[in-house]
């Protein structure tokens, strides 16, 4: 049996990106955005056709990802944020609601909305995926975001 086999390319040329970031745990999520940064640079997006923009904290990233994809102007957007268990149930909290919400404002805006967002029990865990022995999630995230932009222009044309 012959299929049709249709998949997204790491080609950033030409795709406008969208970088969320919240300010919060900043110590991981500057690390989160640098490596978002090199990712989307490595495979050929442009800098100025990056915008970034900083969030107190993972909570607010789903109204202003949502605002950022009302304005038409981006193949794809990028969440990034951490947040740490600690001994209250804050965490649960604002762990889900942002989960929720990225997924809320991906499926309205139609366009990739990428959760870059760690939810870690410790500092240390948070740290080993924004760049020390677990690699970059932002830099995976970066990877991501080109990837579905590809294929859902694809899938559209």
């Amino acid at each position: 049996m012959q299929h049709t086999e249709i998949e997204g390319a790491l080609a950033g040329q030409g795709l406008r990106i969208g970088i969320v970031v919240a300010r919060f745990n900043s110590l991981v999520t500057e690390n989160l955005l640098a490596g978002a940064l090199a990712g989307l640079r490595r495979h050929g997006v442009a800098e100025n056709a990056v915008t970034v923009v900083k969030v107190p904290g993972s909570w607010e990233l789903p109204l202003t990802l949502a605002t950022l994809a009302a304005t038409k102007k981006f193949d794809g957007l990028i969440a990034l944020g951490a947040v740490i268990r600690g001994d209250t149930p804050h965490f649960d909290y604002v762990a889900g609601e942002a989960a929720k919400g990225i997924g809320s404002a991906m499926m309205q805006a139609e366009i990739p909305i990428v959760f870059g967002v760690l939810t870690t029990n410790t500092l240390e865990q948070a740290l080993d995926r924004a760049g020390a022995k677990s690699g970059n999630k932002g830099y995976d995230a970066a990877q991501t975001v080109i990837e579905m932009a590809n294929l859902l222009r694809e899938l559209r044309a």
